[in-house]
């Protein structure tokens, strides 16, 4: 296992990320690609702590992965489904939190429909002085840091696959297409793409991608933001943003939170936005195309071109999903003690 010093007490945003720990997670993941690898694929490193995965909507690779990935390393699992739970008696989400704490909670796998809510969730273990690390699974349209981060290590690894590092990605060109405006994964990826070194565009139409989107969304760190602008950059067409692209992540467009009429129809957008194999052949030859799931086969990506192997990174995603979360929970697991 690599060894690797970890300070952090709860993944909430990679907004603070710092590179050694970029490169901790890549490092500490690969390790586990190779456990993973073998046919005994456990060890026995969280034995005897607890993993809870309050998740408050729905998904299942995120869900399943951090489940694995808490079996793999031998912790036991708790599971929290909110239409049998007491929420529907008027408990509150902390005190649903608390609960969970009182039963021996070492860690807390977070995902819930408002942004926010892994933070409150966090700071009030703090409060309580309880030791319990929390993980932000998706929160609103604010961050998915363990998305982007197994996306980071599947673009790295397939640079370079023997040593995946931070450093392959240095003036690569990333185009991230789709629901920019709603998508907690474009924004946390752009956090960690960035900070990498990759210059990243964004395309989509100017109803999910607003014109002040990228200084906005670096607002509250304004130091980074001036560095982040120069690597970012939008377009309101695709053409441009897949030019010469190293690689190509499609986003799925989230109609369940969109509140208002943003789309002429689903099959105009495909014809303007959708990821076919015309649209990369404007890309470098040996681009590589990513999407975080789920997918709708024919809207975001053409069916055939998601089912490639010699062009998808999709399924390879999936699977990286489970490394990475183990790097995580072992990281901040063994960091407690």
């Amino acid at each position: 296992m690599a060894e690797a010093t970890w300070n952090r007490h709860h993944i909430i945003s990679l907004a603070d990320f710092t590179l050694a720990e970029y490169e901790t997670v890549l490092q500490t993941a690969t390790s586990f690609l190779e456990v993973l690898s073998r046919r005994t694929k456990k060890v026995p490193t969280l034995q005897g702590q607890v993993v809870t995965h309050l998740f408050f909507e729905p998904s299942t690779r995120t869900r399943s992965s951090f489940e694995l990935a808490a079996k793999r390393l031998s912790a036991d699992t708790l599971n929290f489904a909110p239409g049998t739970s007491s929420l529907t008696k008027g408990e509150t989400i902390l005190d649903t939190a608390k609960t969970y704490l009182a039963m021996g909670t070492d860690l807390m796998v977070i995902r819930h429909q408002q942004a926010g809510v892994p933070l409150a969730i966090a700071q009030e273990m703090d409060r309580l002085g309880s030791g319990v690390g929390v993980f932000n699974a998706g929160d609103g349209q604010h961050e998915h840091p363990s998305q982007a981060l197994l996306d980071l290590f599947t673009i790295c690894t397939s640079l370079s696959p023997d040593y995946p590092q931070i450093s392959a990605l240095k003036g690569k060109k990333i185009a991230i297409v789709g629901d920019i405006l709603h998508s907690r994964v474009a924004r946390s990826n752009l956090w960690s793409l960035t900070a990498c070194g990759a210059d990243v565009h964004l395309a989509a139409p100017p109803t999910l991608l607003p014109k002040q989107f990228s200084a906005s969304f670096a607002a509250p760190l304004a130091e980074q933001s001036k560095a982040i602008s120069t690597q970012i950059k939008t377009h309101w067409k695709i053409e441009p943003a897949v030019q010469d692209a190293d690689f190509v992540m499609t986003l799925r467009l989230q109609k369940e939170r969109m509140t208002r009429y943003l789309l002429p129809s689903l099959r105009e957008y495909h014809q303007q936005f959708g990821i076919t194999r015309d649209r990369l052949a404007l890309c470098k030859p040996d681009v590589k195309v990513l999407h975080p799931g789920p997918v709708n086969r024919g809207v975001e990506i053409s069916s055939d071109l998601m089912d490639d192997p010699a062009l998808s990174l999709i399924p390879k995603q999936v699977a990286n999903g489970v490394a990475v979360r183990m790097a995580l929970l072992y990281l901040m697991g063994t960091s407690r003690n």
